[in-house]
């Protein structure tokens, strides 16, 4: 329900302008919006208790400052806001927290954990969780110009893989098969000037043949069909 094969989406903005985006996302319905955003709190509920199990771990260590035995007082700052995004706010709010019963339990956890299985867990949860859900690769098509490739990172924390080919550096661009195991799968490809290999367009997702073929009609179609004058091709 989250994800889903494949599919196309095409963008036409102007006649001598398309972009075609295979992507895992479904269309949009109200429930799958609910479930992004469940899924949302989840990730942030859980990096924040990583966060909390973090710091639990360093105020027990030998390596942490000692704490006073009386509790801080409170900044002389009455805006809420102001007093989280201080110094002497987020010392006091720290404090606060480790004398509450959540900083008491997550620095007991914390503590029963060994420091060389906790901090190698906590970093491999915060990779999990920038993990994207939905993958998209786009072809953008723009007449007289060229071609632009766009892959999305399999991360949160990385950028998008983009890559622009030159109408003039444009050989061919073919629909091209290969077995994957027992599978014929197929796939659009762009053959550049000067250039060994070809580039493959929708790498990480290979949608299917249908698909395919639908963007090469439609790549050569936008890059090289004349347009109509007068009413006659």
């Amino acid at each position: 329900m989250i994800t889903t094969s494949p599919r196309l989406r095409v963008r036409r903005p102007s006649p001598t302008t398309a972009e075609f985006t295979v992507t895992t996302l479904p269309p949009t319905t109200l429930s799958l919006r609910l479930l992004r955003l469940l899924l949302l709190v989840l990730r942030l509920l859980l990096a924040l208790a990583t966060c909390l199990l973090l710091y639990g771990c360093w105020i027990t260590s030998p390596l942490a400052a000692r704490q006073p035995a009386e509790p801080l007082s409170r900044p002389p700052n009455s805006n809420t806001l102001l007093l989280l995004f201080s110094l002497p706010g987020l010392w006091y709010t720290l404090d606060a927290y480790q004398r509450s019963w959540t900083g008491t339990l997550f620095a007991g956890v914390a503590s029963s954990v060994p420091i060389a299985v906790l901090v190698p867990a906590a970093l491999a949860t915060f990779y999990l969780l920038s993990l994207r859900v939905h993958s998209h690769e786009s072809l953008l098509v723009l007449r007289g110009l060229g071609v632009q490739t766009r892959e999305s990172p399999s991360t949160y924390l990385a950028s998008a893989a983009t890559r622009f080919i030159p109408t003039e550096k444009i050989q061919d661009i073919f629909v091209n098969e290969a077995f994957r195991g027992f599978e014929v799968r197929y796939y659009l490809v762009v053959v550049v000037e000067g250039e060994e290999h070809v580039v493959v367009v929708f790498p990480g997702l290979l949608p299917k043949r249908r698909i395919v073929e639908t963007v090469w009609r439609g790549v050569r179609e936008c890059l090289y069909e004349k347009p109509k004058r007068d009413g006659v091709d």
